[in-house]
């Protein structure tokens, strides 16, 4: 029987090692699984390389994870915000690696893994720095940049709803780049407001087959703000 529901949050980040890249859902704070980033920093694992669309917020969630000096590198689009202090200071101080990505390119090259694509080619950022050191083609007279794609060895994303066969459905914008997340890893870790039984979800309505994810805990959304 498939069953591929944690009965905690500690266990389903058990096996996060040293050294791993981990994907890390979220729009700043909307679709951002807070439950799963403390267990993550309870659990210990170091020298990680994050995969985020900002660089976190406040001293919460990404950003405690941060400040928990656990995070080697960081590849994202949006690292600077008025309340992004925590990266600002490790990144001025050296203490942490900055890759940083155009946010369609960020979203195409995760969403090129997942789907086996070996890179592709983008106008997004030819001719300037984050251009160099890559091939570049013209194609029908107009310039283009070689992308690679990210893959990572874990996903940590939110979603509103779960089965136990890790079929899921998200809430409105909360799901920004959970679903291309959870093809790009090896390993899909979903924190859902609520676990509920086969066939309870509407087939038409899942955005993220449970092929995609591998482990499912619920976290419910009052618990997630205490």
């Amino acid at each position: 029987m498939i069953n591929k529901i944690y009965d905690s949050l500690a266990s389903a980040v058990a096996d996060v090692h040293d050294g791993a890249t981990i994907m890390i859902g979220g729009f700043g704070n909307a679709g951002m699984p807070s439950a799963l980033i403390d267990a993550l920093i309870e659990q210990g694992a170091r020298d990680l390389t994050i995969v985020n669309n900002n660089a976190g917020n406040g001293e919460t969630g990404l950003a405690a994870l941060l400040k928990a000096g656990r995070v080697r590198k960081i590849i994202c689009s949006f690292p600077r915000q008025t309340d992004s202090q925590v990266f600002d200071g490790l990144y001025r101080a050296g203490k942490i690696e900055l890759e940083l990505v155009p946010q369609g390119n960020l979203a195409e090259r995760i969403r090129a893994a997942g789907a086996g694509i070996g890179g592709f080619f983008t106008p997004t950022g030819f001719g300037t720095l984050l251009a160099e050191g890559k091939e570049t083609r013209v194609i029908d007279g107009k310039s283009y940049v070689l992308e690679s794609p990210i893959h990572a060895d874990f996903a940590l994303i939110k979603a509103l709803k779960g089965d136990r066969w890790g079929n899921l459905v998200y809430r409105k914008t909360a799901r920004n780049f959970g679903p291309i997340m959870a093809t790009a890893a090896k390993c899909a870790i979903v924190q859902v407001d609520e676990v509920v039984e086969l066939g309870e979800l509407d087939p038409e309505a899942v955005v993220t087959p449970g092929i995609f994810v591998q482990r499912v805990v619920a976290v419910p959304a009052a618990a997630a703000r205490a």
